[in-house]
Parts: C-alpha cells; sequence; structure tokens
C-alpha cells in the first residue's frame, strides 16, 4: 500500500498549518479546536517549516510553566520535519514513524506539501490491508 492510497482514504486531504509568528496559546487553541495533534508550521501552505504537536507543548509547559504560551510557535517547534512522497510504501513510512518517534508526517509531490498522515492512518490502512489478505487465504483454504 502507497501513502496515495492512503490519502485517498481519508475524510479529508486538508492540512491544518499555522504560520511561525502565531504565539502557541493560539495554535494549542487551534488544535483543541480542531481535534488534532498537531500543526504544521508553513509561511505559504506549501513548504514545511516545522510542526507543532500537542507533545512539543507539554513537554515545555512541564519544563517551564505557562509562560510558554506567550512564546511564537516558530521558537517550540520541531524544525527537523521528516516528509514522505506520495509513492512511498507505507510500511517504509511506519518504519520511519516509529524510528524517529513522531506521529505526523507532511506529504509531499514536486516539493510542496499535498498532504500528512499519521501513525493512525499508517496503522489503520496496514489493518485493512491485512484483513484482506486473511479474508483471501480464507477464502483460498475453504475452497470458496
Amino acid at each position: 500500500m502507497t501513502v496515495q492510497r492512503i490519502l485517498k482514504s481519508k475524510a479529508t486531504d486538508d492540512v491544518i498549518t499555522i504560520t511561525p509568528e502565531v504565539s502557541v496559546a493560539d495554535a494549542a487553541g487551534v488544535l483543541s479546536n480542531k481535534r488534532i495533534g498537531s500543526l504544521v508550521v508553513t509561511a505559504d501552505g506549501k513548504i514545511p517549516l516545522g510542526i507543532l504537536s500537542e507533545r512539543d507543548i507539554v513537554r515545555e509547559l512541564g519544563k517551564r510553566g505557562p509562560t510558554c504560551m506567550n512564546d511564537k510557535v516558530e521558537d517550540m517547534m520541531t524544525k527537523k520535519v521528516q516528509t514522505c512522497e506520495k509513492s512511498e510504501r507505507a510500511d517504509d513510512v511506519l518504519a520511519r514513524m516509529t524510528e524517529g518517534r513522531f506521529r505526523h508526517m507532511p506529504v509531499m509531490e514536486n516539493g510542496e506539501m499535498v498532504g500528512l498522515i499519521t501513525l493512525g492512518d499508517v496503522v489503520k490502512a496496514r489493518l485493512s490491508e491485512l484483513s484482506m489478505e486473511k479474508e483471501a487465504l480464507t477464502g483460498m483454504i475453504m475452497g470458496n
């Protein structure tokens, strides 16, 4: 299964983004209102500059307390963004996410962001694929 197939199976291909100069407090509000785990940080909506996740915010809250909520997103975001291409295999992306211990990955095409996949998206797609394989094998064994 490819990343492109996972993107097609998602209810929406919208990527919720935020600009680097927005406050962390405002970003947390977006995360809460949209019920999502991360925001892609971008100046133009096409090229990811970073990712701000719930985990990033909680980590800083634990270290510094609520004053960190006044920081700009660019000061707290994860700057080394791992991306993937639509043509990549889901298993390869899953391995990278697991190794890197992150859950959100922008999908790129021709140098521009075209989507976002999550660890949950990849796991759901893989479970669906395994279920279909099981049914096919069961059918072959039963002679159906």
